[in-house]
């Protein structure tokens, strides 16, 4: 898969999973998106750049940390995740904060900008991790630290099947890397690459929790990164996708729902102080 196409796969397939991102995987991420705010301690009035921002989970409290004083600016490459964002932060009347479509490799936002930037569980879909990173890097001001999260191991994440399951009956690379970032010292090492000093790496494991199978295979086939794929499945093809998922996961069936372990992977970065980006 090209750069672009793999673009456009996510661009669409967010926009299609988006009003069913929330409903499956709000409590199952809050804790990625927890330990990261708390990695990138924001202070009230400073300047915060959220990418990848889905709908919103992690910028609305970061907007809340650094308070009108402050600013966040969020950027999605799905419109419909960046206006749900919008939308959220209305509701809660958080008017410091701005939400723009924008590629994670090709963020048009002012350089050194920024006290502190944020990705949570966005980078595994970008096709130039160092790209994405250094872009976030010319942002942020002397001193600035971003903090990203990544899902970890594959073998520590007992949804993972989702994928083979999904490219078995439509050819979808849509993540072909998708968990590479969150081996051994990757994303550490990535962040390297790019040019941050002072890294610093944390596992956190979980587990993920459905209440019922279809709470399950909701939040892999719809409200996932394999949404558009799945669109594209008939009945029949939905039935059988769904009975190989729910056995790939039935060794961690608890009652009539399912604790799926998960692990996540927090790296933190910052930029020295008294230098440009």
């Amino acid at each position: 898969m090209t750069p672009d196409l793999q673009r456009r796969v996510q661009r669409y397939g967010w926009d299609r999973a988006a009003n069913h991102y929330e409903t499956y995987w709000k409590a199952q991420l809050k804790p990625a998106q927890s330990a990261a705010l708390e990695e990138a301690a924001l202070q009230p009035g400073e300047t915060v750049l959220d990418v990848a921002c889905g709908t919103g989970l992690a910028t609305l409290p970061a907007a809340r940390s650094v308070g009108p004083n402050g600013s966040v600016v969020a950027t999605d490459i799905s419109e419909t995740m960046v206006q749900m964002t919008r939308d959220a932060a209305a509701s809660e009347s958080l008017s410091w904060v701005t939400a723009e479509r924008m590629d994670a490799e090709a963020l048009s936002v002012g350089a050194a900008s920024f006290d502190a930037a944020l990705c949570v569980l966005g980078l595994m879909y970008v096709p130039d991790p160092v790209a994405a990173l250094k872009q976030v890097r010319n942002t942020l001001r002397p001193g600035g630290r971003f903090v990203a999260a990544v899902w970890g191991a594959r073998s520590n994440c007992g949804w993972a099947e989702i994928f083979p399951i999904v490219d078995s009956r439509v050819n979808t690379d849509v993540c072909p890397l998708f968990f590479q970032l969150g081996t051994g010292e990757t994303l550490a090492t990535t962040f390297d690459m790019a040019g941050y000093g002072n890294i610093s790496q944390r596992r956190l494991n979980v587990d993920l929790r459905y209440e019922t199978a279809d709470e399950a295979i909701g939040a892999a086939f719809a409200g996932g990164p394999v949404a558009l794929a799945y669109a594209r499945f008939d009945d029949v093809t939905r039935d059988a996708a769904h009975a190989e998922y729910l056995a790939s996961i039935e060794q961690y069936k608890n009652g009539t729902g399912f604790h799926i372990p998960g692990e996540f992977v927090i790296v933190t970065g910052t930029l020295p102080a008294g230098s440009a980006s």
